[in-house]
């Protein structure tokens, strides 16, 4: 065994730990626990999640509400809605498209806590607002270090992690076509798609907002369309399905009897590393948006997550169970979803799968820079210099180009352990300053009631923090 694979090893065995119980536990009783407290306002505050995503900065220079939805939106809708959803029906069976639901809803109350949260404690900078989980961790705990280790964190899961598998993600779709081949296509196909990132980063954070906000809702749309179309056609298919879902959801001998490859964890994996709601990701993102309160950020994201499981993610778990294609560990990945639309669509199919690709994988890699680019900026403490960012520019797409050569299963297992080191800080931290943001969201609701147009302030709901913001 040489070092990767041992290094692989040591990996997987931790996700399984970490998966298994750890994270489970922490997402679902931290999900149910600010779902009540906030009085399932995932469910009764919808009207006003879609209101929220109007309003637009009154100077008409900050990010808006809706472009921060786009930035977050762009990570969270990408490659795991195709690859990780195909994956977890491959591995985890269709039971695992009910606990990627589960997740969605319960995980959507998490998401109103920390993007609220990062609202409240955001920056003043000289291009607007900024901010995230390090600065409200740091207010929790009166020190960096924690802070620290989060955004380290974060730049592996969103700069190493996911960038890797993204790209592995998107020059794996090209499998399909007699030209491709496994020793050279790769690593072709990734110089390519880092060449295309490391334009875009060059332009600056301005292009990756203009260029994210521009091609999600389109790309979204359009993927959402056709994996409708494909699953009315195979509408007689339905009951049958749903009937499936539920019961491969609840078989617990099955799920117990081998619990690291069962529906549950691959469920929660795949959905948690889709919509990333308790991850700490998405509060970069809400931090950045210029509005009058802090709960309407929240319940901004409340949207992105329902959008990115609900809408993006069903739509491929119908796409490929509606197929009558058996889901397998061989075909796990890319090659069943591509399998499932050319049953149904022929040869336009496959193609439309690869555009799709390319237009998610892109977003979600800028998407994920983004938040790289808040957490550098962090450690720092300031905005880093123009040789700092011209090597950390060209290390990005390097890792992009790299990713699409490697093993699909090891990174997968990058991705996942980084992604549970952010969760696992983040999650405790909003569960102690959670008591803001229910207060935050009982006087935006008050404010609604009596018929005002809700403003903020921090002495309103007793906030002992000093803040850039809301004063």
């Amino acid at each position: 065994m040489n070092l990767l694979d041992k290094i692989s090893s040591l990996i997987s065995s931790t996700n399984d730990v970490l998966y298994s119980w750890i994270l489970i536990i922490l997402l679902v009783v931290g999900g149910l626990y600010f779902s009540i407290r906030t009085k399932f306002a995932q469910f009764r505050l919808l009207k006003e999640q879609i209101n929220a995503v109007t309003e637009k900065p009154k100077d008409g220079k900050g990010v808006s509400s809706f472009q921060a939805l786009m930035v977050s939106t762009a990570s969270r809708v990408g490659t795991g809605n195709i690859i990780g959803v195909s994956t977890a029906l491959c591995m985890g069976g269709f039971g695992s498209v009910f606990w990627m639901w589960l997740i969605a809803i319960i995980g959507s109350a998490s998401a109103f806590v920390e993007s609220t949260l990062a609202q409240i404690f955001k920056k003043k900078g000289p291009d607007g607002c900024y901010g995230g989980p390090a600065y409200y961790i740091e207010a929790a705990t009166k020190s960096k270090i924690l802070s620290i280790i989060f955004s380290v964190f974060l730049i592996f899961t969103y700069g190493v992690g996911f960038n890797m598998l993204a790209s592995y993600n998107l020059q794996s779709t090209f499998s399909a076509y007699s030209f491709y081949d496994t020793k050279t296509s790769p690593w072709i196909i990734g110089l390519i798609l880092a060449g295309i990132v490391c334009f875009c980063l060059f332009g600056g954070g301005k292009r990756i907002i203009s260029a994210t906000t521009f091609i999600v809702p389109i790309m979204g749309m359009a993927y959402i369309l056709v994996a409708i179309v494909v699953t009315c056609l195979n509408i007689t298919l339905l009951p049958e399905l749903l009937k499936k879902i539920f019961s491969e959801a609840f078989n617990f001998g099955a799920i117990f009897g081998g619990f690291s490859g069962s529906c549950v964890m691959y469920g929660i994996k795949r959905g948690l590393f889709s919509n990333e709601a308790g991850v700490g990701s998405a509060p970069n993102a809400s931090a950045s948006a210029e509005v009058t309160h802090p709960a309407k950020q929240g319940l901004v994201q409340v949207l992105s997550v329902f959008i990115d499981t609900i809408l993006v993610c069903s739509a491929t778990a119908f796409l490929c169970m509606s197929s009558g294609i058996e889901p397998t560990e061989a075909i796990s990945g890319a090659p069943y979803v591509q399998m499932s639309m050319e049953k149904t669509l022929g040869g336009f199919g496959p193609a439309f799968i690869t555009v799709s690709m390319i237009l998610f994988a892109f977003t979600t890699l800028l998407g994920n820079l983004f938040y790289v680019d808040k957490s550098i900026n962090y450690i720092m403490g300031k905005v880093p210099g123009k040789t700092f960012m011209t090597i950390y520019y060209i290390v990005a797409s390097t890792v992009i180009f790299l990713g699409a050569g490697l093993s699909a299963d090891f990174l997968w297992d990058v991705a996942d352990l980084a992604m549970g080191g952010m969760t696992l800080i983040n999650m405790p931290i909003i569960f102690i300053l959670g008591k803001y943001a229910f207060k935050a969201l009982d006087d935006y609701c008050k404010q609604k009631k009596s018929g005002k147009e809700p403003q903020f302030k921090a002495k309103d709901i007793g906030l002992p923090h000093e803040t850039d913001y809301w004063n």
